[in-house]
């Protein structure tokens, strides 16, 4: 479980009590998201990077749990949509991993996508991008598409053909 204050590669994730985990828990049940995503990079030798998310929304009106959840994890970043939402994004792969094993306990609705995710993440965390072996590309792949299925989205979603394509992997 967490002590009173965790380290993920040099990033304090704030005081957490078991209470406030579990009404961060709650909220991201509700009123966030989990995403896997694979994204166009330019700047490597890849053009794509995997990247993980936590996303919590809230009408911009009601904002404060979102900046208190900032504030109580010592991370991510708050930003307002031209829709009226405002967001608390928390992105990398360390970080996603250590603010879920922290929730896991107490999350309902989003465990699976969690326990997905986390698998997902062990696979990214222990190797650079361009040392992922066929098999490993194939898992995140799968892992993309599991959370992505148990996600409400209006926008379009990109199938298995696409990511294999995208990574240079034959379908």
């Amino acid at each position: 479980m967490l002590s009173k204050s965790v380290v993920a590669k040099g990033n304090t994730v704030g005081s957490c009590s078991k209470t406030d985990l579990a009404y961060i828990a709650g909220f991201l049940d509700g009123d966030g998201s989990l995403m896997l995503q694979l994204k166009k990079q330019n700047n490597t030798k890849r053009a794509w990077r995997f990247m993980c998310t936590i996303c919590l929304y809230q009408d911009t009106r009601h904002e404060a749990p979102l900046i208190w959840m900032q504030k109580i994890l010592g991370i991510g970043f708050i930003s307002h949509r031209n829709d009226g939402i405002t967001e608390l994004r928390i992105n990398g792969i360390n970080r996603v991993q250590v603010i879920l094993r922290a929730l896991l306990p107490y999350l309902r609705f989003k465990r699976t996508q969690a326990l997905i995710m986390l698998e997902a993440a062990k696979i990214l965390s222990k190797t650079k991008a361009n040392d992922l072996t066929n098999i490993e590309l194939s898992k995140l792949i799968d892992c993309i598409l599991e959370i992505q299925s148990c996600n409400y989205a209006t926008k379009y979603k990109k199938t298995r053909e696409e990511l294999m394509l995208r990574l240079g992997l034959t379908p």
